[in-house]
């Protein structure tokens, strides 16, 4: 199995757990399997460090690992402790989810065709993988009633743009994947501490409820 094909097979796998985050009901659920897909993604850091000859990925894995892996879904699943888990339906159907998902997988293929990857030619799937990833958050974040949801939309697409990054400037320096990453703990500790504001105004986490707080 060549390096090439090895980090293309866990960008796939990328797509695939962040389907499962978007279908999955129970916001506890999604956070289990986002601290997964990070797992794949530190996975991918690495294979593309050993591919590409680049150091520097193997201390963004590292990084990537304590942040995505641990922090995140620990905040996240610190903070469903103290509000409502049940599920909530998403405001789209798991199959028309799905068939949207498998439109925005193809329309990246399709948009990152013309692109040229001087570093790896054989790696433009994990470049269409990556923008489809992102488009998949926001995705994510128009379709679900569960505020907690669409956060994790939010963090789908810091993943994409993650990828997307250590593709076309895999050589930076580790200090700006930290800066990366600090940031995004950083968002998504704002976000939840919004999210347990609005719960403990509405007792509610239901995205259609907030209307309530209009005046």
């Amino acid at each position: 199995m060549t390096g090439s094909y090895l980090v293309i097979q866990f960008a796939g796998l990328l797509i695939i757990t962040s389907m499962l985050v978007i279908i999955a009901r129970r916001p506890t659920t999604s956070a289990w399997l986002y601290s997964l897909q990070s797992l794949v993604l530190v996975a991918t850091f690495i294979a593309l460090g050993h591919l590409l000859g680049a150091d520097e990925l193997y201390k963004w894995s590292i990084s990537a690992f304590v942040t995505k892996v641990l922090l995140v879904p620990g905040i996240m699943l610190l903070a469903l402790r103290k509000m409502d888990r049940s599920a909530v339906a998403p405001l789209i159907s798991t199959p028309v989810l799905v068939a949207i998902a498998v439109v925005i997988v193809l329309i990246s293929f399709a948009a990152v065709e013309p692109v040229t990857l001087p570093m790896n030619p054989a790696l433009k799937p994990v470049l269409a993988i990556s923008l489809g990833h992102f488009l998949l958050g926001i995705l994510c974040i128009v379709s679900q009633r569960n505020i907690l949801k669409q956060i994790f939309g939010y963090c789908l697409m810091e993943n994409g743009a993650h990828l997307t990054l250590a593709l076309l400037a895999y050589r930076a320096p580790e200090l700006v994947e930290i800066g990366i990453a600090t940031d995004s703990i950083f968002a998504v500790i704002v976000m939840v501490l919004m999210v347990r504001k609005i719960y403990r105004t509405l007792n509610t986490l239901d995205v259609r409820q907030l209307t309530q707080l209009k005046g």
